[in-house]
């Protein structure tokens, strides 16, 4: 079962994320078959490898794990290799470090695709991660191939974030910042809270840096408001957008068929219908 998250904001995850194991036949994130760890800037990074063909890189949201895509997995490994990851800090993964950013973690996935002999890949990222594969692809271009990113943002505040989640994290922050924390645990948690609290910090204009065919997707009553998604994909050059009907944060969860196959499809140049703004008034 996966650990409950201290913060509000992505608490929807867990879930879905339950329902996901239940549907499931193989426990991903905790497949000795099909997982190694890899030692990686000062951390051993735990990761699982399924299927064989072009390699997809997937990257979770805070607080979570691999086990977020059991519902994505099955359907990309049937034609590519799947690179399920646990980002520092998370599932598996460790960390000593005291503070956590996404530069770091986007860097920490450029150089396991160099421990695993991948040039480049195509990269789906969830929440954090979504913002993970935007960075990874600001900061290292040469190594994404396309992204898809579902539920990302720019930066933590009530624009960024629904205002009524945002409340909630910030009433978790001034609450919690003075406590002692004791556990090893309970400093992990905290740091990966604090993670979600400052960061990210990008500017729009950041995003030009992203030169790669990019696929901006959110629920039409995200955590992440819709404005905000279609900044994101205004800025980045090649990009299409998705605002997913009847959907909240866990796009890839609530409607698994068609997130799989309008990423496929955007994967394989199949996507014949782009996206625009107009697509997703608020």
């Amino acid at each position: 079962m996966m650990k409950k998250l201290l913060f509000f904001l992505f608490a929807i995850q867990i879930i879905a994320l339950v329902s996901c194991k239940q549907a499931s036949t193989i426990e991903y994130g905790n497949n000795p078959a099909a997982g190694k760890y890899y030692n990686i800037r000062g951390i051993k990074m735990y990761c699982e490898v399924y299927g064989t063909g072009e390699p997809v890189l997937l990257i979770h949201g805070n607080g979570g794990s691999i086990s977020a895509f059991s519902k994505t997995i099955p359907y990309f490994a049937k034609k590519y290799q799947v690179i399920a990851v646990d980002s520092r800090a998370h599932g598996k993964s460790t960390d000593p470090s005291d503070s956590l950013t996404f530069e770091m973690m986007a860097d920490d996935f450029s150089v396991l695709l160099d421990s695993m002999h991948i040039k480049k890949t195509y990269v789906i990222g969830w929440s954090d991660g979504g913002i993970n594969a935007l960075v990874l692809a600001m900061r290292h271009p040469d190594k994404v191939i396309k992204l898809a990113s579902t539920g990302a943002n720019l930066w933590a505040d009530s624009t960024g974030i629904i205002p009524a989640d945002w409340k909630q994290m910030t009433d978790y922050y001034n609450t919690s910042k003075n406590k002692v924390w004791k556990t090893a645990k309970e400093k992990n948690d905290w740091k990966i809270f604090l993670l979600d609290w400052f960061q990210p910090s990008i500017k729009p204009t950041d995003l030009r840096a992203i030169k790669c065919p990019s696929f901006i997707i959110g629920g039409d009553h995200d955590v992440i408001p819709v404005p905000h998604t279609v900044l994101i994909y205004q800025n980045i050059p090649k990009a299409y957008l998705w605002i997913v009907p009847d959907s909240g944060h866990p796009t890839l969860i609530e409607h698994a068929n068609q997130f799989n196959k309008n990423v496929d499809d955007f994967f394989s140049d199949k996507f014949t219908t782009p996206y625009t703004d107009e697509n997703a008034t608020p």
